[in-house]
């Protein structure tokens, strides 16, 4: 037995008594280590206080006390809330440091406009002073309340285009194309042809990239004079038909536009009008027609040729544009009658823009002149297109040619 009890450990004694005092104890470096109070911990005061600590916590939390001490205990923990909230509130997180004007940049593209780089490689404009690509943001300062922000949409455009089959058929419409595929959009792009829309027209008209329908006149026409009029005629139907709102306007195939000139649509009113330069087909000069402008009101007219001196108003099939309102909302813009506008192929040729412009406005003070002062020559009508010349179907060579310099 008493080889038993020297094997036994101080574990097993404390196991079955925890204060490792009872018959079979036995006297050991550690069981003196763990019973004697002085040498149990070496942080003797620091075990003390986390027992007096978690002793306090105890009370307070769990809910085992008398009626007698039910208000002490419920005011010491609301203390004890306050005290924490209150500590947690003062005591700092983090390290801000003071915001300055020099450490914020933001990169702007600021448009070139009246500004030019000095030698120090920033941008003047006035009396400022800007880093190029960089401006900088003042934080001490507030936003200005007089910068304007326009978010308006833009007006859509109708440019309605009658073409036929030519030499130069698929030259124009390319070039047409390509400026309009440079304008904002919205845009719509009104193409008519005659009898049947033709494939190779529909090809040139999908790789565009703009907006556009194909339509067709059917109507029987006797001359090249009634074709380009039954053309226009069936765009406009169109857009009466299905109420399209936006700014309407003529343009041929064969005339040379710039960019300025479908800027300057978007901001026409009622009806708007410019002068043309054209090139005489009888002789070999240049001639100016359209309106002579005071500012934005109109008060004359360019006009070189005799013949059509008896026009009312004198002005380029491509020298003017209005509103597509007019044509299927005549309440709004006070016309007098509700008939149909459209343009009149009984008249001589040269006169089918006076009387169908006679049809949109009264007289000049309904007009605007665009732009303002109409000091500006936008676009061109200059005959250059061969007579007489076929457009070839589908640009197909029939057969191989044969090669006159072979290639190694």
């Amino acid at each position: 037995m008493a080889s038993i009890r020297r094997t036994l450990s101080p574990a097993y004694h404390d196991r079955s008594y925890p204060n490792g005092a009872g018959p079979f104890s036995v006297s050991s470096p550690s069981h003196k280590l763990n019973s004697n109070s002085k040498y149990s911990s070496p942080f003797p005061a620091f075990v003390k206080l986390s027992v007096g600590l978690r002793r306090f916590v105890a009370g307070v939390f769990v809910r085992r006390y008398t009626k007698k001490g039910q208000w002490r205990r419920a005011l010491c923990r609301c203390l004890l809330f306050f005290l924490l909230g209150f500590l947690l509130g003062m005591f700092p997180f983090g390290h801000v440091d003071d915001v300055h004007t020099q450490d914020f940049w933001i990169e702007i593209k600021r448009p070139h406009v009246n500004a030019q780089i000095d030698s120090e490689n920033r941008v003047v404009k006035g009396n400022e002073k800007f880093d190029v690509g960089q401006v900088r943001l003042n934080v001490d300062k507030k936003p200005r309340m007089n910068e304007r922000i326009d978010l308006a949409p833009r007006k859509p455009l109708i440019v309605a285009t009658p073409t036929y089959n030519r030499g130069l058929q698929a030259y124009f419409l390319n070039r047409l194309g390509q400026v309009l595929r440079l304008v904002p959009p919205p845009i719509l792009w009104i193409v008519v042809e005659m009898n049947s829309a033709s494939m190779e027209t529909a090809e040139i008209l999908r790789k565009t990239g703009v907006m556009y329908r194909h339509l067709v006149c059917t109507k029987n026409s006797s001359s090249v004079k009634d074709r380009g009029v039954h053309q226009r005629n069936t765009a406009l139907e169109h857009i009466e038909h299905h109420k399209l709102d936006g700014i309407v306007y003529f343009g041929d195939d064969d005339n040379i536009y710039s960019l300025e000139l479908f800027e300057t649509l978007r901001d026409i009113s009622r009806f708007g009008t410019w002068p043309v330069a054209m090139l005489a087909q009888s002789k070999n000069k240049a001639i100016l027609e359209g309106p002579i402008c005071n500012g934005s009101q109109v008060i004359g007219w360019h006009t070189n040729e005799k013949s059509k001196r008896l026009r009312r108003f004198h002005v380029d099939m491509s020298g003017f544009a209005f509103n597509s309102t007019i044509l299927w909302d005549p309440k709004r813009w006070r016309r007098p009658t509700s008939h149909p506008i459209r343009q009149l192929d009984t008249v001589k040729e040269g006169f089918q823009e006076t009387t169908f412009m006679q049809q949109l406005v009264e007289d000049e003070s309904q007009m605007e002149g665009s732009p303002p002062g109409c000091s500006k020559i936008m676009n061109w009508h200059l005959h250059l297109e061969a007579r007489n010349h076929n457009y070839p179907t589908g640009w197909w060579l029939q057969k191989n040619l044969d090669a006159i310099f072979p290639t190694k």
